[in-house]
C-alpha cells in the first residue's frame, strides 16, 4: 500500500511539473519584439518613413483615421506625422522597462515599450496613439505594437509598415 502511494505521489508530481512549464509556445510572435534590444527597435524605427497599415482600437478598425499620413521617427526623439497639408509633431522612444511600472495589464515583467505621445486633445484621432505600447515584432519593414488597456480591458493593435 505504501509503495502504491509513493508511486502515485511521484506520478502526480511529474504531471504537475509538466503542466506548469513556463515554456509558452502558443504565440511565438508575441514575444519576438521583446527579444530585441531597445536600441535594435529604435534603429529599425529610425530607418525610414512609416505608415499605419492597421490600427484596431478595442475591436474597432480605425486605420482610416491615419490614411495618407507618413510617420518619421527622428533620432532626437521627435515624431513627425504629415499628410502633405497637415503636420503633427510629437515624441517617441523605445525604453526597456523592468517590472510592470507602466500600468498596463500584460504579464511581462521585463520588456521593451514603444512610447508614442502627440500633444493633442482627447477628441483628436492621434490621441489614440499615445501610449506605452508593447512590441510584438519589429522588422526592417514592419513594426507591430499591442496595448492591453488597464481600464476597460480592451486590446489595441497598431501596425506600422515602411513607406
Amino acid at each position: 500500500m505504501l509503495n502504491n502511494l509513493r508511486k502515485l505521489f511521484i506520478l502526480s508530481s511529474m504531471l504537475l511539473i509538466v503542466a506548469c512549464s513556463t515554456d509558452d509556445d502558443g504565440d511565438q510572435n508575441q514575444d519576438q519584439g521583446n527579444n530585441q534590444t531597445a536600441q535594435q527597435v529604435t534603429n529599425i524605427a529610425q530607418s525610414g518613413n512609416w505608415v499605419v497599415s492597421s490600427f484596431v482600437d478595442s475591436g474597432t478598425d480605425e486605420t482610416n483615421d491615419f490614411a495618407g499620413y507618413t510617420f518619421d521617427f527622428q533620432n532626437d526623439g521627435t515624431l513627425v506625422a504629415t499628410n502633405g497639408t497637415q503636420t503633427l509633431t510629437g515624441t517617441w522612444s523605445v525604453t526597456h522597462s523592468s517590472g510592470n511600472s507602466s500600468g498596463d495589464d500584460d504579464d511581462d515583467d521585463d520588456d521593451n515599450d514603444f512610447n508614442i505621445f502627440f500633444p493633442v486633445d482627447e477628441s483628436n484621432d492621434f490621441e489614440d496613439l499615445n501610449d506605452d505600447w508593447d512590441i510584438v515584432s519589429a522588422t526592417d519593414s514592419r513594426i507591430e505594437l499591442l496595448d492591453v488597456s488597464g481600464g476597460n480591458g480592451g486590446t489595441d493593435r497598431l501596425i506600422f509598415t515602411k513607406n
